[in-house]
C-alpha cells in the first residue's frame, strides 16, 4: 500500500517536472528584480523547502509532532493534491506572461480571469496549500518550521511582485488589488 508520505513525493516530483518543462515557453522579460531583491524571499523559500523535504537538524527537530493517523497523512495528500492543481491551473493560465522571477515580460497584461479572479497570487495559493499539507504529512517541528519560512518567502516575493505591477501598471493595478484578495479568496456577496 502506497503511504501519504510516498503520495506526497510523487504529487511534488510529477508537479516539479511539469513546471520545469513549462518554463521555456514564457515571452521575453523586459524588467527583472535586483539579485539582492531576489535573494531576499529566494533564501527563504529555498530554506522552508529544505526543511520540509530534506531530513536537516537534530533528532528532537524531526520527531513527530502529530498522532500517526491514517486521516491525517491522507487529509495532508489532499491538500497537496489541490494546491499543486489549483498552481497549475494558474500557471496554465497566465501562460507566456509567467517567470519564477519577479519579472516584466514583452507584452506584459494584468490577468484577471480564472484562477486570477480569485486572488491576485494564486501560484502562491496553491503553493502554499500543498506545502501546508505536507507540513501535515511530515509533521514534525522541521516542517512546521519549514512551512513558516516558506510562507514568509511568499510574502516578501508577493509584496515585491505588487510593487513592481503597481510600478508599471499604476492605477489599473491598484483597481485589481481593490477588487481581489492578495492569497486567501473572499466571498463575493451578490444581489444583497
Amino acid at each position: 500500500m502506497v503511504s501519504p508520505t510516498t503520495s506526497v513525493s510523487v504529487l511534488w516530483s510529477v508537479w516539479l517536472a511539469g513546471w520545469l518543462l513549462s518554463a521555456g515557453w514564457t515571452a521575453r522579460t523586459v524588467s527583472q528584480q535586483a539579485p539582492m531583491a531576489k535573494l531576499a524571499h529566494s533564501a527563504l523559500i529555498v530554506g522552508g523547502a529544505a526543511l520540509l523535504f530534506l531530513k536537516l537538524g537534530p533528532g528532537f527537530f524531526r520527531r513527530p509532532l502529530l498522532p500517526n493517523s491514517g486521516w491525517i497523512g491522507w487529509g495532508g495528500v489532499a491538500l497537496v493534491a489541490t494546491g499543486l492543481g489549483f498552481a497549475a491551473w494558474a500557471r496554465v493560465h497566465l501562460g507566456r506572461f509567467w517567470s519564477g522571477d519577479v519579472t516584466l515580460k514583452e507584452g506584459h497584461a494584468i490577468v484577471r480571469t480564472g484562477p486570477y479572479a480569485l486572488t491576485r497570487h494564486p501560484i502562491y495559493t496553491g503553493l502554499l496549500l500543498a506545502v501546508a499539507g505536507t507540513a501535515l504529512v511530515r509533521g514534525t517541528l522541521a516542517s512546521l518550521a519549514g512551512l513558516f519560512l516558506f510562507v514568509l518567502g511568499v510574502i516578501v516575493k508577493s509584496r515585491q511582485e505588487e510593487q513592481l505591477l503597481i510600478a508599471h501598471f499604476g492605477d489599473a493595478y491598484r483597481s485589481y488589488q481593490d477588487d481581489v484578495s492578495a492569497l486567501i479568496p473572499r466571498p463575493r456577496w451578490t444581489g444583497v
